[in-house]
């Protein structure tokens, strides 16, 4: 609707200007004639007195002859008219009707011998091959649905594969009217490329001969670009091309943007045959999460997205590497002006043969490590490994302990972080901030892995070591669903001793023991709560113990016993640490309303008040409503992964934040986002580690205050008890069915319940999820409140903690299917290490 009225509007406006130029026409055909007119009287009244002129004066007499003035004045002025009509028409008019489509492609030509002068663009081999193929591009699509939009294709370069045969990089453009630019999707484009070398596959074979030219079928891959990729990779200046043509040599490779901005590719090729490692060892940019300044990989020689190997939106200060799947890579380089620069260097590397033969030994303690493809280089898209075990005899399995990955069985969907065969049963792997040890109950076995994502991950290695298969454990240990095994005495002591609470679901209530001379429960000291009468469980907070996760810990490093001891207005740790940072969780409520205006509701919610949760966030996105947030300090929020998971949403330019505001459209504060930072480890099946930080462009300035506050972030000891007033707020819908945002902003009151009761619920949640609600459902987070905050209160009026994140559920509101809350003081130190 939107394009018909523009064309509608430029209809009017070139129907005006028409008017016009007739306009002007007419004018000076009324003004000749008046002169005209003039003159001839003049000319009778003195023609008797004037002599002919001869030669030049008698020519320049008879032009200058009225009549035939005034039709060299109307030519010239219709030859001024149509040259300005046709200047407005091919830089404007036409401009606007039409728009180039840009997009980047490659494909395998087999059974062709890859010479070296195919490198050389300005060789006559590439001419001749690039000519021959380009016509076969022109033709397929010349011959095609989308004949008329069809510009024209150009050979960018040609490589060798490890598969034999030639790769063709090419780029392709089309000139589409607005209105049918759907003509040429990318889709579109691609299918109409595999189907004409389709029809000419024969006996089964992946290779078809399209116009003659035998083009592998499964390499084919045609990617929609950007017109500024086109300008900056088809013939321009600002492309450099590097060779490395030693195996193990290293090829320095350093950038620089000191004397200005930087937008340019780096064409990287190695010997047939071997793959290419880039290493970073430096990277210094600014954080835009890609915007502005950044490098992006490219498993090919052009910028195709199918092919990122790798982007890099931050600061790079370690070194790290990353491997190809080929012997051609491009490095997209765009840095602002600033002083900015990239250095590393890449290198030819022989494609590895993973594969081991591994014979354990019958002591459990006696392990040995294996990696990953390529390590310590991050994992490429495709790589493979095979280890082969062996232990002394038939009572002994094989134990793979990894530091920070995960084996479970395949499900219906695809593995996206590794996929594993282990005696012909498939596993995907993915990767978790916790320790993990997977068994194999078998004395002789074979493991296959396979990499399964898109772009480059993280590489992993494992521990492995013989275990007796019938006692995986000792007899004083508990073993643990993550194939941990820790000590029985741990076990329902309040602390995830397994890295996934199954050593803390099913447990009893603990007594409390009150009078008894066995100490008390860990559930029950220094709670905050008096839950003995004699106050025995309420003393000596602050005596100094042993660290844990149940223990608060002081800057000096030092821990108490105390839980809650964060700005609770006393100094619990010696170094006051404990009450620094204490700027936030105090609502000030400037404004009351009419209690009869709450029947706008979230699940069983009412009407706040202004002031009343100064942290609250609405985050729109392209201008809309479409998630919540909290503010953290002056220029950081905290909101849910899940709300920036897909491509587009990831981008910050699309998002704005809206503070301090009760009713939608009346922010103190509107701010723009720089940055968006997704927990690494966020799994978009699951939903754990459903966390992410914002960056705003400018902090908010203090004079909002006390309508735009930070809420109090939880330490990891942090706990919740009965005496705590938990709520849950946001602009989210009303009713599961309900089809109207409120305006105002609601809140609901919840009780957290215990990770047994979700599990009841759910089945197995994450232990960095939480469950929150009432039995009946009346009273519940649901569709818009995404990323918004589940505030608890301290008991005794006390400050506002950040308990939850409005994560995921069932429903809205349904009985005894509570919201599920990303559980917050799980990822504090993750938080202060970007927000710091």
């Amino acid at each position: 609707m939107g394009t018909e009225r523009e064309e509608n509007e430029q209809t009017s406006r070139d129907d005006d200007a028409s008017h016009q130029d007739a306009a002007s026409i007419a004018d000076v055909s009324v003004e000749v004639a008046t002169v005209d007119h003039t003159l001839q009287k003049i000319r009778r009244k003195y023609r008797k007195t004037r002599r002919k002129p001869k030669g030049l004066k008698r020519l320049l007499a008879y032009l200058l002859n009225i009549p035939h003035l005034a039709v060299i004045i109307t030519a010239v002025v219709f030859v001024v008219v149509v040259i300005m009509w046709s200047l407005l028409w091919v830089f404007i008019f036409r401009r606007e009707s039409n728009s180039g489509a840009y997009f980047a492609g490659m494909f395998r030509v087999a059974n062709v011998e890859f010479i070296p002068e195919y490198r050389q663009e300005e060789s006559n081999e590439f001419a001749s091959m690039a000519n021959k193929i380009q016509h076969v591009v022109s033709d397929v699509y010349k011959m095609s649905s989308v004949a008329r939009l069809y510009k024209h294709a150009v050979i960018s370069d040609l490589s060798n594969t490890n598969k034999g045969g030639v790769l063709v990089h090419f780029w392709m453009v089309f000139v589409v009217p607005r209105l049918k630019s759907p003509a040429v999707c990318e889709e579109c484009v691609g299918a109409i490329f595999r189907d004409s070398v389709h029809t000419s596959m024969k006996n089964r074979s992946n290779v078809g001969y399209l116009l003659g030219l035998p083009v592998d079928l499964d390499s084919i891959l045609i990617n929609a670009v950007l017109r500024s990729d086109y300008t900056s990779g088809a013939g321009s200046e600002c492309v450099d091309k590097l060779y490395a043509n030693l195996p193990g040599a290293s090829v320095p490779l350093n950038v620089f943007s000191s004397w200005g901005g930087v937008s340019c590719h780096v064409k990287l090729t190695s010997v047939p045959g071997s793959l290419i490692r880039l290493t970073v060892t430096s990277f210094l940019i600014e954080p835009s999460d890609c915007v502005s300044d950044a490098l992006t990989v490219y498993d090919a020689l052009l910028p195709m997205r199918g092919r990122i190997l790798h982007r890099l939106c931050e600061p790079v200060s370690s070194s790290f590497s990353l491997v190809s799947t080929s012997n051609v890579m491009l490095l997209s380089f765009r840095m602002t002006n600033g002083n900015k620069s990239f250095r590393g260097h890449f290198e030819a590397i022989a494609d590895e043969m993973c594969m081991s033969q591994i014979e354990t030994h019958s002591e459990p303690d006696m392990t040995g490590q294996i990696y990953s493809p390529f390590y310590p280089s991050l994992l490429p898209p495709q790589c493979s490994c095979t280890w082969r075990f062996e232990t002394p005899n038939s009572a002994l399995g094989v134990a793979l302990q990894f530091q920070n990955y995960v084996l479970k069985p395949k499900d219906l969907k695809g593995c996206d972080q590794g996929w594993w065969k282990v005696n012909e049963v498939i596993f995907c792997g993915s990767y978790v901030g916790h320790r993990t040890v997977f068994r194999i109950a078998d004395h002789s076995l074979e493991v296959e892995f396979r990499c399964s994502s898109r772009n480059s991950v993280q590489a992993f290695q494992a521990s492995y070591s013989s275990y007796n298969i019938s006692q995986p454990c000792p007899e004083s240990h508990f073993l643990c669903s993550t194939g941990l095994c820790v000590e029985k005495s741990r076990r329902c002591d309040g602390l995830d001793d397994c890295q996934d609470e199954s050593d803390e679901v099913f447990c009893a209530r603990p007594t409390k023991n009150c009078a008894g001379n066995s100490p008390l429960h860990p559930l029950f000291v220094c709670n905050g709560e008096a839950d003995c009468a004699n106050g025995i469980d309420e003393i000596n907070c602050t005596q100094e113990a042993t660290c844990s996760a149940i223990r608060y810990q002081c800057n000096s490093g030092s821990c108490i016993l105390k839980k809650n001891a964060k700005c609770d207005g006393v100094h619990d740790c010696r170094d006051h640490s404990d009450e620094a940072d204490c700027a936030c969780g105090r609502p000030s409520v400037v404004k009351k309303v009419d209690s009869s205006t709450g029947a706008e509701r979230i699940v069983g919610g009412v009407n706040s008040v202004e002031g009343e949760w100064p942290w609250q966030v609405s985050l729109h996105f392209s201008g809309n409503l479409y998630c919540g947030a909290s503010v953290l300090s002056a220029d950081w929020l905290i909101s849910a992964a899940h709300c920036f998971s897909k491509e587009r949403l990831s981008d910050p330019r699309y998002w704005s934040a809206h503070l301090g505001m009760l009713t939608q459209g009346s922010a103190k504060h509107v701010a723009e986002i720089q940055r968006i930072v997704v927990h690494e480890y966020y799994n978009a099946y699951t939903f754990d580690y459903d966390i992410a930080l914002l960056q705003l462009k400018k902090p908010w300035p203090p004079s909002l205050s006390p309508l735009v506050q930070p809420v109090c972030l939880p330490p990891r000891s942090h706990t919740v008890t009965a005496s705590h007033r938990c709520l849950v707020t946001g602009w989210g819908y009303r009713s599961e069915d309900d089809k109207v945002l409120p305006s105002v902003l609601q809140k609901a009151e919840v009780s957290l319940l215990s990770q047994t009761e979700c599990k009841k619920s759910y089945g197995p949640v994450s232990p960095r999820m939480l469950c929150a609600g009432v039995a009946s459902g009346e009273r519940d987070a649901c569709r818009g409140d995404s990323g918004g905050p589940l505030s608890c209160q301290e008991p005794g009026g006390g400050r506002w903690f950040l308990i939850g994140i409005v994560s995921w559920g069932v429903g809205c509101g349904r009985p005894n299917l509570p919201g599920v809350y990303t559980r917050v003081n799980k990822f504090t130190s993750w938080i202060y290490s970007h927000i710091s």
